[in-house]
């Protein structure tokens, strides 16, 4: 008897049948004598359109909404349904035993499988390869420890719900709106409230008013100083400003004032996707889609970094022991010196790093210990890499320390205030060069 794994795309399973040793490519899967490894093409099964439940709701009527199936089908999708009946014939040999789900480990992954599972009416025993890499190392230590499929049936209702949500406020008011208006109109679950946000802060632009204000700076060598006027340092008066100056021309001013306050600052926390987008959009002017195509393709194709659909900004406990091996993988070029001193001392186990409550089905994405080869990626790729490592090596160094300075310059009856910072620690000037 054979055990069928499924992953969700081509290039996924090649790699997890490459790794169990699967050799004999036949159309659409690969096999040995102990597995068969076939895939999907992302969704092979999608939520019935609303004719598949009765041919009068083909045409655009108001008089047909709303359209509440009283239970929802599924059915196969025409494009991709020739891989659907490979996938179908695999499952109903009577050579299988039972299926491993390798589809991506999170809920719309878990979606793609079971729906397929459930249509090709498969019933036999369900196990659950989940890991957060593609590496050799990663995808052995998964198939060995296969989780029993009922772990994540929830998961998969939760897609189930959403894709049902996104059917019924998607399909009926697209419908309505269309019919109403007599134009192509859509609507959506996502889409129209996020669209409501981009119009009222377009309105909010458009509306808004620009006033003309003055700030007045004295500066000394680098330091910049901002006079004090009212509660904001604006000068709306504009002829209050020309006033002013005149009256400090020709003054001397003398230090007032000197407060110097010690503070330290925390490592920022690991990277999830929504703040790994953010980073790469500000730095390198990325979309996040960009963001999120280089990040599978490091995830994926290069095996640099974990998955990347991830919410979390923490890891799990039991990663502590494999994070010095995760660093020394990184021990090259500028980054050499900071490892060193990092694994040279005990490494940091606190919460803000390493925190079980904090992660859901994906921990943050770092890089996965595989020694990367900088040469082989793009100057983009390379740069949100990048960004991963230093974020990655940066929560493991010391707090960092630094004297707050604040200045109070008094010239005549008015006065300038200027801020500074002194690094207290190595940290400190570490930082300046590690982070952004």
């Amino acid at each position: 008897m054979k055990t069928v794994v499924l992953a969700e795309k081509p290039s996924v399973g090649k790699e997890i049948a490459r790794v169990l040793g699967c050799k004999s490519a036949q159309n659409g899967y690969l096999e040995n004598d102990k597995y068969i490894v076939t895939w999907a093409l992302g969704h092979l099964v999608t939520l019935a359109t609303p004719d598949e439940y009765d041919k009068s709701l083909k045409e655009w009527s108001l008089d047909t909404l709303p359209m509440i199936p009283e239970v929802f089908k599924t059915s196969v999708i025409k494009e991709t349904s020739k891989q659907f009946n490979v996938v179908k014939t695999i499952l109903k040999s009577d050579k299988v035993d039972k299926l491993v789900i390798a589809t991506d480990a999170g809920r719309e992954g878990e979606l793609v499988a079971r729906w397929i599972i459930e249509k090709c009416g498969f019933k036999k025993p369900l196990y659950r390869l989940w890991i957060s890499s593609l590496t050799d190392d990663a995808i052995r230590k998964g198939m060995n420890n296969l989780y029993p499929g009922e772990k994540f049936y929830t998961l998969y209702e939760s897609a189930k719900a959403r894709a049902i949500a996104d059917w019924l406020v998607g399909l009926n008011i697209t419908r309505a709106l269309t019919c109403k208006y007599n134009s192509s109109l859509s609507a959506g679950r996502v889409q129209t409230p996020t669209l409501a946000m981009i119009v009222d802060r377009e309105e909010e632009i458009n509306k808004f008013q620009p006033v003309k204000y003055n700030r007045i700076y004295f500066l000394n060598n680098k330091t910049k100083f901002i006079f004090q006027y009212k509660q904001d340092n604006r000068i709306f008066n504009l002829e209050e400003t020309d006033k002013i100056l005149n009256n400090l021309n020709g003054k001397k001013c003398f230090v007032d004032n000197v407060i110097k306050n010690n503070k330290s600052a925390q490592p920022q926390l690991l990277y999830d996707l929504t703040e790994l987008q953010r980073d790469c959009n500000k730095l390198y002017n990325l979309t996040p889609k960009q963001t999120l195509d280089i990040v599978q393709k490091l995830y994926e194709h290069y095996k640099y970094l974990t998955y990347p659909r991830t919410d979390s900004r923490y890891l799990t406990s039991d990663m502590y022991n494999s994070i010095p091996s995760v660093l020394k993988s990184l021990d090259f070029g500028e980054y050499s010196k900071f490892i060193k001193n990092i694994i040279n001392k005990p490494i940091t186990n606190n919460k803000r790093i390493f925190n079980d409550k904090m992660v859901s089905d994906h921990y943050a994405i770092i890089p996965t210990g595989v020694k990367p080869n900088l040469n082989i990626l793009t100057g983009t790729e390379r740069n949100v890499f990048e960004l991963v490592v230093k974020r990655f090596i940066s929560v493991f160094m010391e707090d960092y320390q630094y004297q707050q300075i604040d200045v109070s310059l008094k010239c005549d009856n008015y006065y300038f205030k200027g801020k500074g910072k002194k690094f207290l620690n190595l940290a400190g000037k570490k930082y300046t060069k590690i982070l952004f």
